[in-house]
């Protein structure tokens, strides 16, 4: 999928007129078309040729875990026939009440993942490719059409690091975003970064003002470096300054992600270093008690653990949330449903 300066480019080579992109942006995101034969008022021989380069549904739906009231796992198949996940979450009444239409959708950015977070399950079977801007946008498109439900919240947390995939990550946060595309507004949009320190600047210069989630898990070198090795080219007071430079450029908080794992981040020296570092760049904490992995050895602490953790930050000020994620049944830790699937495949 293109965007609108992309789609008139194309068409002023196919010698249409400019009025053809509004045509054909209205087809894709209002009136949902599931092929380019359905585009009417187009001619003939353009629809034909745009067939063959841009496929509307790249995505071809496997599986779903889980039902209308819970969250739900979309396996999706890609036209190599690899599989990535996207994941529904409805709105929690405790927080948004009972007849909130708030929908997050965590999308994917990666087929796998080359950075090798100890945590996630997204790179145990390697990283394969970058996923197209098309492809991302198909995952939106098909969890509406698969659940029946509007999404209006969106969270780049699924599989795969988007800022490795920068370029086809910005191509489609334009199409989401724009009034032409699929209209969702930028401050409904979370992408979450295991910390690449110069893609980071880069996003924090871009027009919209979409969110940033920093997959922390450790407040300093050491601890973090058990956990994401990306810690070993991007240091915590590297980090830290890339944070800075977003708060400069957005006005949203920024969130740090905390995954608490058992032996490992969760005691309260890691908690007491973790409120002066969110408290340096007036960052929110998500906590989240470890999504058990098949294969991966950390363990999940107790809730009164988590809570106690919890507590110390909120005594430093630091607005702290522990997160009893939805999902534990479904597989939804990343890339869980894909692994199986493919190793089903290869069996």
């Amino acid at each position: 999928m293109l965007t609108k300066t992309q789609l008139i480019k194309l068409l002023g080579e196919h010698q249409q007129p400019t009025y053809r992109a509004a045509q054909i942006l209205d087809w894709i995101y209002q009136k949902r078309v599931q092929s380019w034969e359905e585009m009417s008022n187009l001619p003939p021989a353009l629809r034909q040729a745009l067939a063959a380069e841009y496929p509307l549904r790249p995505l071809t739906h496997t599986l779903t875990k889980g039902s209308a009231d819970t969250t739900r796992k979309f396996l999706l198949q890609l036209p190599d026939e690899r599989y990535i996940e996207t994941v529904l979450i409805p709105a929690s009444p405790a927080l948004y009440g009972e007849k909130s239409d708030r929908h997050t959708l965590c999308v994917s950015s990666q087929v796998g993942c080359a950075y090798g977070c100890k945590f996630c399950a997204s790179g145990l079977d390697g990283f394969t490719r970058n996923l197209k801007a098309s492809e991302i946008i198909s995952q939106i498109i098909l969890a509406e059409e698969l659940s029946g439900e509007k999404v209006n919240n969106l969270v780049f947390m699924g599989m795969g690091e988007p800022l490795a995939n920068f370029t086809n990550l910005t191509q489609a946060l334009e199409i989401i975003t724009s009034d032409w595309g699929l209209h969702i507004g930028a401050r409904r949009i979370t992408v979450s970064t295991s910390g690449l320190v110069p893609q980071i600047k880069k996003l924090a210069l871009l027009p919209q003002q979409i969110r940033l989630a920093i997959s922390l898990h450790g407040p300093d070198d050491e601890t973090r470096e058990k956990i994401m090795p990306v810690n070993q080219k991007y240091p915590v007071a590297e980090l830290f300054e890339a944070l800075r430079i977003w708060n400069a450029n957005k006005k949203q908080k920024i969130t740090l992600e905390y995954i608490l794992i058992d032996g490992i981040n969760a005691t309260p020296q890691h908690a007491e270093i973790l409120a002066k570092r969110a408290r340096s760049i007036n960052a929110k904490v998500n906590l989240i008690p470890y999504n058990t992995v098949e294969g991966l050895p950390w363990v999940r602490p107790s809730d009164d653990h988590c809570k106690r953790f919890r507590n110390i930050l909120t005594k430093h000020q630091v607005s702290a949330t522990l997160r009893l994620e939805k999902g534990h049944d479904i597989d939804a830790a990343c890339g869980q449903l894909r692994l199986k699937k493919e190793k089903e495949n290869r069996s």
